[in-house]
């Protein structure tokens, strides 16, 4: 199974593929960065370019993306509202099945603890995935890190539902 995991951002959307089976691979990392001057819009079809262009690259079979996180700054949340929203209309649009795991979760999953570090969770990816270094920047460690949530909760859901697939 190949899994596109992403971490949403206006000014950086972080991303990783990863082949879940038999033990978790990292295929591709990285991010898509748009320029802060441009207008809002502009930089929301931009990622939502860049999502596609991996998606046809790629051809995951599903895609994991990190649910919106309530920042201090309403407006900030209400941004990136909008980013998670094209990045989900590009899974949808590839007939992919979209899985959102808070913050916490995925931090959760990959180091144990729903409070850990940027810092933490690129080091975690970089041992589960036998790395000689952490992705970089944080925001591609991130992606990986969604993307590996979802490559490690799979044989679960299979298990809890008794699908072979």
């Amino acid at each position: 199974m190949l899994i596109l995991g992403i971490d949403p951002g206006t000014a950086v959307t972080g991303f990783g593929v990863v082949r879940a089976d038999p033990r978790p691979t990292l295929i591709e990392c990285g991010v898509i960065r748009t320029a802060p001057t441009q207008p809002l819009p502009d930089r929301l079809r931009d990622i939502a370019e860049g999502i596609r262009e991996l998606l046809a690259r790629h051809r995951p079979d599903a895609m994991a993306v990190e649910a919106i996180f309530y920042a201090r700054n309403v407006r900030t949340t209400i941004v990136l509202g909008h980013a998670r929203g094209v990045i989900l209309l590009a899974g949808a649009e590839a007939g992919l099945p979209i899985h959102e795991y808070p913050p916490a979760d995925i931090k959760k999953a990959i180091t144990g603890t729903g409070a850990a570090t940027k810092t933490q969770v690129q080091y975690m990816v970089s041992q589960l995935l036998r790395l000689k270094s952490p992705p970089q920047p944080a925001d591609a460690a991130d992606g990986v890190a969604a993307a590996l949530t979802c490559a490690l909760r799979q044989p679960l859901a299979r298990a809890l539902t008794g699908s072979r697939r």
